[in-house]
């Protein structure tokens, strides 16, 4: 597949690595993390701010994957306006990639309607893009370029 003039991306480049995480949206952080920590005896490996993101989050290791935890830090964030108009429950499902700009390139090509044309700071130091659910089963997608 032709990406650019010269730029040839192979789908290893795209590949899905493995679950990254599933992304809870909660109303109260330190509540949430009592229960998980109550009823599946899990603690968080990583709690911090995410401001780009507007959210508190926490990650809680499972296997090889995490259950994020996100607190909005205001209403008027994308998490925010979820608990808004869904109340608490599942938010997102991400996807670790090798390299984010070439998945971006690929699903750019493929039609695929993206929330980011180009990847931004998440937590953990990752780069991170979402894809729209819409044209994707109605589940927000997002990718996950971990840090080297």
């Amino acid at each position: 597949m032709q990406i650019g003039p010269g730029h040839r991306v192979t789908l290893s480049a795209v590949k899905l690595l493995n679950l990254d995480h599933v992304a809870i949206a909660v109303r109260d952080l330190d509540r949430a993390l009592d229960e998980y920590r109550r009823r599946y005896g899990i603690e968080p490996m990583y709690r911090e701010v995410v401001e780009d993101q507007g959210v508190e989050e926490a990650m809680l290791a499972v296997g090889g994957s995490f259950i994020q935890l996100l607190e909005p830090l205001d209403a008027d964030t994308p998490v925010g306006r979820f608990l808004e108009r869904r109340g608490e429950g599942m938010h997102h499902v991400a996807f670790a990639v090798v390299d984010i700009d070439a998945a971006l390139a690929h699903l750019k090509a493929e039609g695929a309607r993206l929330v980011d044309e180009t990847p931004r700071t998440g937590g953990r130091g990752t780069r991170i893009a979402f894809v729209h659910p819409k044209g994707g089963n109605q589940t927000l997608v997002e990718l996950v370029e971990l840090p080297t």
